[in-house]
C-alpha cells in the first residue's frame, strides 16, 4: 500500500495518459481526413500506446490497495495547421507527460517506496523514447520540409514507424 499523496498522483497520471491516447486519436482521424495515411496509421499505433500505458498505472493502483478513478480527460484539439504542428504539439505532450513522472519518481524516493519507484522505471524509459522519436521526425520535417514530396515522404516515414510499433507490440504481446 502506498500513502494517498502517491496515489492522487497516480490518479494524475492516469489522466495524462488517457489525454496522450485522446489527442493522438484525434491526431489520427485529422491524419485521415487530411489523406495522411501513413501518419493516421502512426498515430493510431500511438493512441493505443498510451491507452496501454494508462491501463498498466490504473491496475497498478488498485494492485497496490488505492483506488484507481476513471479520468475525465476534457475538451481533445481536433484541429492542426499541418503535420509539423502535430509533431510539435505531440512532442509538448510527451514532455508534460515526462515531467509527471520525474515528480511521480521523486515523490516514490521520498517516501522510500521503493517499489513504486520500481513500476515507475518503466516509464522513465518509455518517455525518454517517446521524447527523442517525436524530436527525430521533428528534425526530419526540417530536413525534408513540406513542400513538394516531402509531405509525402514524411508521411511515408510514418507508416513505417507505425508498422515497427506494430511488430514491436505483437511480439512483446506473443512474449518473444
Amino acid at each position: 500500500m502506498f500513502s494517498k499523496k502517491l496515489e492522487n498522483q497516480l490518479n494524475q497520471q492516469v489522466v495524462l495518459e488517457s489525454a496522450a491516447s485522446a489527442l493522438y486519436l484525434s491526431i489520427a482521424s485529422w491524419c485521415e481526413k487530411k489523406r495522411l495515411i501513413g501518419a493516421a496509421s502512426f498515430y493510431y499505433a500511438q493512441s493505443d500506446e498510451e491507452r496501454a500505458h494508462m491501463l498498466k498505472v490504473f491496475k497498478y493502483i488498485n494492485e497496490m490497495g488505492g483506488h484507481a478513478v476513471v479520468a475525465e480527460v476534457g475538451k481533445v484539439d481536433v484541429e492542426f495547421k499541418d503535420i509539423k504542428s502535430v509533431v510539435e504539439r505531440s512532442l509538448a505532450s510527451e514532455k508534460k507527460v515526462t515531467a509527471s513522472v520525474h515528480q511521480l519518481c521523486e515523490l516514490a524516493r521520498e517516501e522510500k517506496d521503493f517499489g513504486t519507484l520500481n513500476f515507475l522505471q518503466f516509464y522513465v524509459d518509455e518517455q525518454r523514447e517517446e521524447e527523442v522519436l517525436f524530436g527525430n521526425i521533428l528534425d526530419r520535417i526540417e530536413l525534408i520540409g513540406l513542400e513538394g514530396q516531402g509531405l509525402y515522404y514524411i508521411d511515408k516515414e510514418l507508416e513505417t514507424l507505425a508498422q515497427k510499433k506494430i511488430k514491436a507490440e505483437a511480439r512483446v504481446k506473443a512474449g518473444t
